[in-house]
């Protein structure tokens, strides 16, 4: 990985207790955001993974998805396509709703974003329980279009998000 390790990547991610609710422990990215040289070998490792998938579009997922799938479309000269927590895109969307743990929450996309048969790579900072990609899968194949591989930063893999993706292939940096 472009002279960083593993190792180093999860050293410069702090963990931030009880954050956003008692018990829970925040995996904060904001270092590795700072830090050129890490916030370049994510982009440049998570782009080479992208590229085996010959992606026309990008998908990224709100919030901090857009943060590297946007930098990871502009490297690949990909579109670049937001998916997003409901009420916050200004035209016509597909819309998508899962269970989270206490309740629902529901992620749009615009209905015009893909076309079918083209070939999307998903980019996310973070896999936990996967309702969220899982969603954002769902949207792609509303369109007609075929999510290639999903890529994260980070997975928290005793979580089990993969099993969510409906077997499209995960590749993560680092794991906890």
């Amino acid at each position: 990985m472009s002279r960083i390790s593993v190792a180093q990547l999860q050293a410069a991610i702090r963990d931030v207790p009880d954050f956003p609710k008692p018990g829970i422990i925040f995996k904060d990215i904001t270092p590795i955001l700072s830090d050129p040289k890490l916030f370049t070998a994510v982009i440049d490792v998570l782009a080479e993974e992208a590229t085996k998938s010959r992606p026309d579009k990008i998908v990224g997922i709100d919030a901090r998805g857009f943060l590297f799938g946007a930098a990871v479309a502009y490297k690949l000269k990909c579109g670049f396509i937001p998916v997003r927590k409901r009420g916050k895109l200004p035209y016509k969307t597909f819309s998508f709703a899962y269970e989270l743990e206490y309740g629902t929450a529901e992620m749009e996309m615009h209905v015009d974003a893909i076309s079918p048969s083209e070939r999307v790579v998903l980019v996310d900072d973070l896999l936990a329980t996967g309702g969220t990609s899982g969603a954002a899968v769902h949207l792609v194949q509303q369109t007609g279009g075929t999510v290639e591989a999903a890529l994260f930063f980070i997975e928290l893999s005793f979580l089990n998000g993969r099993a969510r993706l409906g077997g499209v292939p995960v590749h993560t940096l680092v794991r906890f």
